[in-house]
This record gives structure tokens, C-alpha cells and sequence, in this order.
């Protein structure tokens, strides 16, 4: 698949949910490899749909889920929905870039725009790099801001049922200074 920047530029989207640490920087030029059971193309429309444990790997990056759908539009920029079936969750891991940490991310849904490099995780959303964490029931993220945005809902306002969004951030160290 032309340009197949769901995967680089999710992870580089989520990585930064929790952190502002970017994502393994090599990932972006390796190659792209797709595992499902089943895998259904529609080249008129651009769609491609990966189905039944799902795992794409490019890197140090992993994104699982029950279903991977990709789409490309005129321009040949990719959209792409990672789902899980039942009470599952999609997921991805990557490393950070220059450590040996990794951030790691569920949700029952994760969106992402190439165009806009924006990524949204839906229902039960987590991101978490070393010991922080950030939950919510909707969390979106800027890749070209730096920004993320973390709600109990898109476009609820604060204090709203269903919950609230919760983080956790651990002290850092300063080096032993």
C-alpha cells in the first residue's frame, strides 16, 4: 500500500498522548508487515480491510486489534480504524525514540487522520509511557501541536457524566543532582 503512514504516524500521534517524547524516529523507514486472517481489498475505493487478530508490526512498533480497516484518499493520504471485538480493546506498543522505553496504548477504537496526523482513541482509552498515565473515555492527540486532549467524551464539556479523565505522572528523576 502507497504510503502506508497509518503505522509510523499513528504510534508517532499516540507516543506523545502521555509524554512529549516522539516515537522511534527509524520506525518511519521500515518495512510494513500485516498479519490477519482474512484480508479483503477494494482498489476502486482505496480500502482495505485486515480482519480476525490482526497485527501490523513496522519497527519497534505494534498495533493489534480484531479489525484494521485503511483507507486512502485522492492525495494518498491514509485513515485508519483499529477495533476489538466484544469487551476487547485495540492496542499498540513503541519504543521512544533514543531509550529503551516504550509507550503503549488500548482502546476499543483508535483513529487516525495522516492528513491532519491527528489520532483519537474511543471508549475506555488509556496511554501510558513509564510509569505515567493517562485515561479517559476519549482521548485525541496532535502530532504537529504536540497537544492531546483528554475527555470522558468528544466534545463533552468537564464535570459531565460518564466519568472523569484521570492521569498519572511520576516525579522525575533530576540525575542525581
Amino acid at each position: 500500500m502507497k504510503r502506508l503512514l497509518l503505522t509510523s504516524l499513528l504510534t508517532a500521534a499516540l507516543t506523545g498522548a502521555s509524554l512529549p517524547a516522539l516515537a522511534e524516529k527509524a520506525d518511519r523507514d521500515q518495512p510494513v508487515n500485516i498479519e490477519a486472517d482474512r484480508l479483503t481489498v477494494d482498489d476502486r475505493n482505496k480500502v482495505h480491510i485486515f480482519e480476525g487478530s490482526v497485527v501490523l508490526t513496522q519497527g519497534t512498533l505494534t498495533i493489534r486489534g480484531d479489525k484494521l480497516v485503511v483507507t486512502q484518499d485522492a492525495a494518498g493520504f491514509q485513515n485508519g480504524v483499529a477495533t476489538a471485538a466484544g469487551k476487547g480493546l485495540a492496542t499498540f506498543r513503541q519504543r521512544r525514540d533514543g531509550t529503551s522505553e516504550y509507550v503503549e496504548g488500548e482502546a476499543e477504537r483508535i483513529e487516525y487522520d495522516s492528513r491532519s496526523e491527528k489520532a483519537k482513541l474511543f471508549v475506555r482509552a488509556k496511554v501510558t509511557s513509564g510509569g505515567d498515565q493517562v485515561t479517559g473515555h476519549y482521548i485525541e492527540y496532535d502530532a504537529i501541536t504536540e497537544n492531546y486532549l483528554a475527555t470522558n467524551a468528544p466534545g463533552s464539556k468537564a464535570g459531565t457524566p460518564p466519568s472523569r479523565v484521570r492521569a498519572v505522572i511520576q516525579p522525575k528523576s533530576d540525575g542525581g543532582q
